[in-house]
């Protein structure tokens, strides 16, 4: 399940609007090209209405996605359709002195929050180019819900990328401040890397690389080794010399590898362990 928010006006909130007390209506998703790349195509809607409709349970309106707390449950939709500018809601929230959601309806009429957001699965999409600037994923068909008020939107800065691993889990990140075309890389990415974890094989190019990888870790391992085994065997020890004069002895220097040698010994292990994992 997916979130997608849209800064707008309420159109009509209260009795001094022209609707009931506790009635408010709004556009709560818009058609145009949003800040994570994606464009709702009208018609995107058309089946979950319908659907909604037939089973005729009301679409919940929550607080900011608080799906968790019953008390954030503040109303439900009257009406919902499809308009010109995007999905156009009317809907009804509770009005019951003292409860969360008679102040989500007080924050809506004196326009102290002015964005919606849905949830949503997409059910059909693709990928649209375009010659003349970046492109942008449509999205075509989907699944509703539930809509709702929402101080700052989730999809001012942020998408939230699902990302199925090979035992059919989803596992949900935040993506900050990326294209479209970047976040579907990366999504890609994750999807590759946790199908190679879950025992998956790897492309033959790929595979390769990474033992090339494996192999360049060893022999940098071994060269760090032998170097310092070379400089043990070619540092003389100076015999003692007995004086009665001579200053106490400095502090001798723990033998072995210099703590940049170590640095560097425990970066190529910890690589050498993550290549394995991707070719044992």
């Amino acid at each position: 399940m997916r979130i997608k928010s849209c800064p707008v006006r309420i159109k009509a909130a209260g009795e001094n609007e022209g609707t009931d007390e506790g009635v408010f209506e709004a556009i709560v998703a818009a058609y145009n090209l949003d800040s994570v790349g994606d464009k709702i195509t009208p018609g995107a809607f058309a089946d979950t209405l319908a659907a909604w409709k037939s089973a005729g349970d009301p679409i919940p309106v929550l607080w900011s996605h608080m799906s968790h707390d019953p008390e954030y449950h503040v109303g439900e939709v009257l009406e919902a359709e499809e308009r010109p500018e995007g999905l156009w809601v009317k809907a009804r929230i509770d009005t019951e002195p003292g409860t969360k959601a008679a102040q989500v309806y007080k924050l809506l009429k004196g326009r102290r929050v002015t964005q919606f957001s849905f949830a949503y699965d997409v059910e059909e999409g693709a990928w649209v180019d375009q010659k003349d600037g970046e492109g942008y994923y449509e999205l075509r068909k989907l699944k509703l819900y539930e809509v709702g008020p929402t101080l700052i939107g989730a999809n001012q800065a942020t998408e939230l990328l699902d990302v199925k691993s090979a035992d059919g889990a989803t596992m949900r990140i935040a993506v900050e401040g990326a294209s479209a075309a970047q976040t579907d890389e990366l999504r890609q990415a994750l999807t590759g890397a946790l199908a190679v974890k879950a025992g998956r094989t790897l492309s033959q190019k790929n595979e390769e690389r990474v033992k090339e990888i494996a192999r360049l870790s060893k022999e940098l391992l071994d060269s760090v080794s032998s170097s310092a085994d070379d400089d043990e065997k070619a540092t003389p020890v100076p015999p003692e010399t007995p004086s009665p004069q001579a200053e106490p002895a400095a502090k001798e220097a723990p033998a072995g590898l210099s703590p940049a040698s170590l640095r560097l010994h425990s970066d190529l292990a910890a690589l050498a362990a993550q290549v394995s994992t991707l070719t044992d």
